[in-house]
């Protein structure tokens, strides 16, 4: 029975360990993209940094990626950014392609 709890808790472990990195590279991408489009909406600096921050806090209003892309495409639409969701997404899958290189590589 030994061998079988310690199987059990490595298979926890792992799940909790997977479910950390899971949500490093989601933050990460938030980030980075708050940092994308803050660039767009003409944000420096310190602005800069607190919009990546609102981007990254946006994504725990509710599961999944929409509120994400409802914050960006909303400050988007109110500084006059001419961007679709289609392209915001697109910038998201590759940002987060970006954010699980930069969680593997320790950065």
């Amino acid at each position: 029975m030994t061998t079988f709890n310690e199987r059990e808790r490595a298979f926890e472990s792992k799940f909790i360990h997977d479910q950390d990195v899971q949500f490093r590279v989601f933050a990460r991408r938030n980030h980075l993209l708050g940092l994308w489009a803050g660039e767009k909406l003409n944000k420096h600096g310190d602005d800069a940094a607190q919009y990546a921050l609102s981007v990254v806090a946006a994504d725990l209003a509710e599961r999944g990626d929409d509120d994400v892309l409802q914050k960006v495409s909303a400050d988007f639409i109110a500084g006059a950014v001419h961007l679709s969701d289609a392209e915001i997404r697109q910038k998201m899958d590759a940002l987060l392609a970006e954010a699980k290189s930069q969680i593997a590589s320790g950065k």
